[in-house]
């Protein structure tokens, strides 16, 4: 079928019926056995386009052919049966650089369908008309493969190309045949090392066995044959001695051989290394390269003295000058830590006059003074040096070792015209703080070290100095010129260094210093920290602190003292510790504010007088005293500014109190036309015990009360009771005339009340209240048309057993409902009370 035709950019070929396969080519073949009927067969090959989103559809039908053809196609019998075929031979093999002759066969490939067909064969792929073109043909009538030249396996491994079967119309009975021809490798690459020269490093005395590195060789030829199967071996080593290092034959790695390896002989190894392939037998192919191992050096040598012995000269006195260098050998690496020299001053240098150091760039010690020398003291000293190394040793093995080296040095001291010398060069000199301008301190005198004597030797102070003493020019003895106090300015630090110079009849000069150090004196008075005290009713002792500014010993401990004889015999004091002492007084002497002077002494009998003030005051916490106390001064009382007005304050508020008290019992005597019940008509003052009901309406009717004090209860015992002090007004027992049974008539059985105590019991109250109530209730709130209200008994919670405030319900225990008019006339602190309870 031709594809091309009816779509040229076809992605996607598919057959609608899957008896049919349609190769790109447009082959259509079978994939099973089919019969053939009369009728022809027919379906669809289905073409895509997915970029273009392109389809299109190609009819096919097939008929059966009855006309045969001679030599060209055989009839063929109505059911086609698979038989066993030749056209998928086993892949061919061809050698590399095969040398011919040429054109050389390789392969043959045929179709079973031959035998009734004549069948023509082609092919295609790389070798044929692909890279590398023109490699390899096949023969048309027989399907011979040849090879028309060598070929590079390295360069091509292998080949796959497609082999096809048709008839002379263009009928491909068989499928596209895939066939590989592959090239079998030849040993025609040698071995290369991958890198031109290989270096390593290794420090000496390395054990044997130690790794020093790893050659590396590759192989072009086809790997995991014998064609790239390696081995490795030292073919030479410079310098031609004991061989020093050996090579692994399969792994390349490289070892240390030799027992010892001694940088300071041979500094590095040069070897020829080989590499050969077929597994190192003598026919195969070798390269070689080239390693270089250079040897580390370590600190195997100790250095060791150029000479034993030196001589060299100073001057005395002379400082910071260099006088002799030394030189050493070291047999190690120059310029390594195993070669740098480390000198040390072994013997000689008691007095660390001298110092040796090290040169870097030539590694030599150079000596040096450091502190003057004396030539009347040692005209030569002789010292002892010896060197090392920065790096610490490694010895080789079975190696002894290594010793220090050493080497003696005699330095010849020369005499000079030195000037003064001071003995000692620095002097301390203490001074008491606070001692007087021109005090003598000290004397700091130099001598001549030429004849040991101070004769004719000048003194003086250079200037420019702090200004705390002066020297005599010709004795030397110094004396302060200011008053040294600690406290003041410079003088803080509480030292001073003077330098002094010492002058002889040459001009020669020489110098020392002076310490000058200021020693804490007494000159602080010690003092009481806190001087004001208040002591309540339980007297407990109070502790006195007492501060000295001075430094020991001159301040702590202190001797407290009283000084005033009368206070002295009112009061005591007792040792704490160093700092404190205990006041209290000797026995019950009077509340007041007492003013003690106290002196304290310290540790130098320095004596300083304090006023202590001790409140002696009638309470339980200090907070309570305020103003309150008396003044108590040598045993005599006055008051104090603070208690007379306190005193006065008082009293006013006191006559205050009074007046209020007597305003409302005023209003309360007033003369009213009341009721005869009293017990009706007055106000009595309840706590509240338990929550109770609120009321809202404002017709509750109140009671008066007429009384001075109003009425209040008395629990006693079991029994609860009810006073009532009265007043002008009508009491409850005042009431026993009109028919009306008061309370004091049901106590007394009539005749004047008891106006003494006024005490009743709660049950003689509710007795006489209880029949009242239910009276009253039916009079209670009635409106206009007589109606009773319906607010006739409120109902509260309890509010405890044996309350006397009574109920405050809406009924009021009155003679008569009209008489009402005396709450017009209420003292202003019960009129709110009233409007709150009566609907006016």
């Amino acid at each position: 079928v031709d594809l091309k035709e009816c779509l040229q950019s076809a992605e996607f070929i598919s057959s609608s019926d899957g008896n049919f396969k349609v190769l790109e080519d447009g082959s259509v073949y079978t994939t099973s056995a089919l019969s053939l009927s009369a009728e022809k067969k027919t379906f669809t090959i289905l073409l895509k386009d997915i970029q273009e989103q392109v389809q299109k559809k190609i009819h096919v039908d097939l008929v059966k052919e009855e006309k045969k053809t001679l030599k060209t196609r055989h009839a063929r019998d109505t059911v086609l049966k698979r038989t066993k075929r030749r056209w998928g031979p086993i892949p061919s093999v061809m050698i590399e650089n095969s040398l011919g002759p040429f054109p050389l066969q390789i392969q043959q490939v045929q179709s079973d369908t031959a035998q009734n067909y004549t069948i023509y064969y082609s092919a295609s792929g790389p070798g044929i008309d692909q890279d590398p073109k023109g490699l390899f043909y096949i023969e048309r009538e027989t399907g011979n493969i040849f090879a028309t030249r060598a070929v590079d396996r390295e360069q091509y491994p292998s080949f796959q190309i497609i082999c096809f079967a048709t008839t002379p119309d263009g009928y491909s009975p068989e499928v596209p045949l895939v066939h590989t021809i592959r090239i079998e490798d030849d040993n025609d690459n040698a071995p290369y090392f991958t890198q031109d020269l290989f270096e390593f490093c290794v420090p000496e005395n390395s054990r044997p066995g130690v790794v020093v590195g790893k050659v590396i060789a590759e192989d072009r030829d086809e790997p995991y044959t014998l064609h790239t199967t390696l081995k490795y071996r030292i073919v030479s080593q410079t310098p031609p001695i004991t061989p020093a290092f050996s090579l692994h034959g399969d792994t390349g790695v490289i070892s240390v051989l030799l027992p010892q390896l001694d940088r300071e002989l041979v500094p590095s190894y040069t070897l020829l290394v080989e590499v050969r392939d077929m597994a190192g037998q003598p026919f195969g192919l070798c390269t070689t390269g080239t390693v270089v191992v250079k040897i580390e050096d370590t600190n195997d040598n100790a250095p060791s003295f150029k000479q034993l012995q030196y001589e060299t000269r100073v001057e005395e006195n002379r400082v910071s000058v260099e006088i002799l260098r030394v030189s050493v050998v070291d047999l190690d690496e120059p310029g390594s830590p195993g070669s740098g020299a480390v000198y040390e001053i072994i013997r000689g240098n008691d007095d660390q006059a001298f110092e040796i150091t090290t040169d870097k760039n030539t590694n030599e010690g150079i000596l040096c003074v450091v502190k003057g020398l004396d030539y009347e003291t040692a005209k030569q000293r002789v010292l002892v040096i010896g060197v090392n190394n920065e790096a610490p040793y490694v010895l080789a093995p079975h190696s002894q070792q290594l010793s220090q080296s050493t080497c003696s040095v005699t330095v010849h001291v020369l005499d000079v015209d030195e000037g003064p010398v001071f003995k000692p060069c620095l002097l301390r000199l203490d001074v008491k703080e606070c001692e007087d301008v021109g005090t003598a301190i000290g004397r700091y005198v130099a001598e001549d070290p030429e004849t040991g004597n101070s004769e004719g030797i000048r003194y003086r102070i250079p200037p420019g100095q702090c200004n705390w003493i002066n020297i005599d020019d010709r004795s030397g003895e110094v004396r302060t010129v200011r008053v040294l106090d600690r406290d003041i300015g410079e003088m803080r630090r509480g030292q001073c260094n003077v330098t002094v110079l010492a002058i002889d009849r040459n001009g020669k000069t020489g110098t020392g210093t002076i310490q000058v150090c200021i020693i804490p004196g007494n000159k602080n008075f010690p003092r009481i920290a806190q001087t004001d005290y208040i002591m309540c009713r339980d007297r407990k002792p109070i502790c006195l602190t007492a501060e000295d500014a001075d430094e020991a010993p001159y301040s702590a401990p202190f001797v407290y003292r009283i000084t005033d004889r009368n206070l002295a015999s009112m009061w005591k004091l007792t040792p704490h510790d160093d700092n404190s002492w205990y006041l209290s007084p000797k026995s019950d002497i009077p509340y007041g504010i007492y003013e003690i002077p106290v002196s304290v002494i310290d540790n130098g009998g320095k004596i300083g007088e304090n006023i202590v003030r001790v409140n002696l005051c009638d309470c339980v916490t200090p907070t309570e005293c305020d103003g309150r106390t008396r003044q108590l001064t040598g045993g005599n009382v006055t008051l104090g500014l603070w208690a007379i007005l306190a005193m006065i304050l008082g009293s006013l508020l006191l006559l205050l109190i009074l007046i209020t008290i007597c305003g409302c019992c005023g209003a309360g005597v007033m003369h009213r036309q009341v009721t005869d019940d009293c017990a009706n008509h007055n106000l009595i003052i309840s706590n509240t015990e338990a929550p109770g009901e609120e009321v809202m309406d404002h017709n509750i009717i109140p009671l008066q009360n007429t009384c001075d004090q109003g009425g209040y209860g008395v629990k006693t015992g079991e029994q609860q009771t009810f006073e009532m002090v009265k007043g002008r007004g009508h009491t409850l027992e005042s009431v026993k005339g009109a028919g009306h049974q008061t309370l004091g008539s049901v106590k007394e059985g009539g005749g004047q009340p008891m106006m003494d105590t006024c005490r009743y019991s709660y049950s003689e109250w509710h007795n006489f209240t209880h029949p009242r109530l239910g009276e009253k209730v039916h009079l209670c709130r009635q409106d206009e048309e007589q109606k009773h209200s319906e607010d006739y008994l409120l109902s509260y919670n309890y509010e405890g057993k044996g309350s006397l405030a009574g109920s405050v319900g809406c009924c009021s225990d009155q003679h008569e409902e009209e008489a009402l008019d005396f709450l017009d006339q209420l003292e202003p602190k019960f009129r709110t009370l009233a409007e709150t309870c009566i609907k006016r």
